[in-house]
């Protein structure tokens, strides 16, 4: 007698929730076109421009921390037994960010960058012949040597005058 009344309640919620249904339930298993709803993209014939915001100064001090970030992680990795191409790649990045340094200076100031500049790029060469890595201690110490003159000579500080 109870099996018959838990049985006919069980069917009773049944039906019911068949006949309330889910709708979610059946929006989740229904098929949608994939090509319904996307939206209208606009084509782009004309590139726009955009003027930098930035000013000499503050360029000037961003190419400045480029290039010595790039030094400095070359200095790191002239240590034994380090990736020879991390070290001419560094060395590429920091002459490549001391160059753009260079454009913001006045022709006096350029001149004496030019300096260590070939410098940098005499360490360069240097490196990419010391394939093995036999001086790296003295390649490391010549960078270091470059690092602070450049900082001596070049901070923002000094040059703030010399911008053009």
């Amino acid at each position: 007698m109870k099996f018959k009344n838990v049985f006919s309640i069980i069917a009773v919620y049944f039906v019911i929730l068949n006949l309330i249904g889910c709708e979610a339930f059946v929006r989740k298993f229904t098929r949608k076109s994939k090509n319904e709803n996307l939206p209208q993209t606009e084509m782009v014939l004309v590139p726009e421009e955009y003027r930098e915001i930035m000013g000499k100064e503050e360029l000037y001090r961003q190419y400045f921390l480029f290039w010595k970030s790039w030094h400095d992680e070359l200095i790191s990795s002239l240590s034994l037994g380090a990736n020879h191409k991390k070290q001419i790649g560094s060395a590429n990045e920091a002459i490549k960010n001391l160059e753009q340094l260079k454009a913001y200076l006045n022709a006096e100031k350029q001149k004496e960058s030019d300096i260590y500049l070939n410098q940098l790029k005499t360490l360069k060469e240097l490196i990419t012949k010391d394939a093995y890595g036999s001086n790296c201690s003295v390649n490391r110490y010549t960078a270091e040597s470059i690092r602070r003159s450049i900082l001596r000579e070049f901070s923002y500080s000094k040059m703030k005058n010399f911008l053009r």
